[in-house]
């Protein structure tokens, strides 16, 4: 081959790569930054770019999606406590800004020496943080240790080109001797939570107890009063009607010039079987002799013409 074929195959091939190396492509989610002999000279936003061929270069490429990282750490409490977290950070580039870009590329010298000193820097605040705190307080400051971690990053990690999205503490546990003795706390405060409600149950229901038996009784003395008054009320409408069917009766007789003591001994014989069907006990005392007969009959004479008697004894002379 002579030396112009060999020329114009140099230049072909070369004609070739400077076609090939002069685009270059951004994927989406990244920035590139583009150097000239090792100095900072622009960006290049997603999709296809065009470059000065073996001039421009492409320093690195900045991601400005989200980014996470775990971390465990320990903490020790101003009582002596040491307490274990286990904690992830969301966070992302600051904006796409040409001079954000340009400080997230420069500012250190990796991207292990950014994370190395965001993940020392956020364990440093809540040491912090957590030591100004008893061993008791710390499970109820989660939300606080957050807001606390963000407020003391935010400035720095502007300076850096950073924002921090989010900060979850997923985990905070102590020691495993202090873990036992939280759990032993935890437990009596349980039984003399179960003992207090269980006092207070038992005194509401002898409460209730007390109550009813007071309503019972009370109901029964109305029950009682009510019963009575009815009684009364049965027994005076009772003699009522017995006087106006004796007054009633003697009209009666004194028309029919009847003897009367016919219809009192029929008064008095019913109210014997009355007694005898009505009345709770199993035996009625009679005096049968013809005196106490006599008597009886002369007694409901008196009473149907308003008067007592006068006895035989009365009668005779002193």
């Amino acid at each position: 081959m002579e030396t112009h074929e060999v020329l114009l195959v140099l230049l072909v091939a070369f004609a070739l790569f400077l076609v090939v190396t002069l685009f270059v492509t951004v994927k989406q989610g990244s920035i590139g930054v583009v150097t000239v002999f090792g100095k900072y000279r622009r960006i290049m936003r997603p999709g296809l770019n065009v470059r000065v061929p073996l001039i421009e270069k492409i320093h690195t490429r900045i991601s400005i999606q989200n980014q996470s990282v775990e971390l465990e750490f320990q903490a020790t409490t101003i009582d002596q406590a040491n307490v274990n977290f286990k904690a992830m950070l969301l966070f992302s580039v600051l904006d796409q800004q040409e001079g954000t870009i340009k400080n997230v590329a420069f500012k250190f010298v990796d991207e292990q020496s950014f994370m190395t000193a965001l993940v020392r820097t956020i364990e440093g605040s809540i040491r912090s943080f957590v030591a100004t705190k008893k061993q008791s307080e710390i499970l109820s400051l989660r939300t606080e240790i957050v807001l606390e971690v963000k407020k003391q990053l935010d400035h720095t990690l502007e300076d850096w080109g950073y924002h921090l999205h989010d900060l979850q503490l997923n985990d905070i546990t102590f020691d495993e001797t202090i873990m036992k003795s939280m759990a032993k706390v935890v437990a009596s405060n349980n039984l003399r939570a179960a003992a207090e409600n269980e006092g207070h149950a038992l005194l509401i229901t002898k409460t209730k107890a007390a109550e009813a038996d007071g309503n019972a009784i009370k109901i029964a003395a109305e029950a009682e009063k009510i019963a009575a008054q009815l009684r009364g009320q049965g027994v005076a409408l009772f003699r009522e009607e017995v006087s106006k069917g004796m007054a009633h009766a003697a009209k009666e007789m004194q028309h029919a010039n009847l003897d009367a003591s016919f219809i009192l001994f029929s008064m008095w014989t019913e109210a014997i079987r009355h007694f005898a069907e009505h009345g709770k006990g199993n035996t009625i005392f009679l005096d049968g002799s013809a005196d106490n007969m006599k008597r009886t009959m002369q007694e409901l004479l008196a009473v149907s013409k308003g008067s007592l008697p006068i006895t035989e004894e009365k009668q005779k002379p002193a």
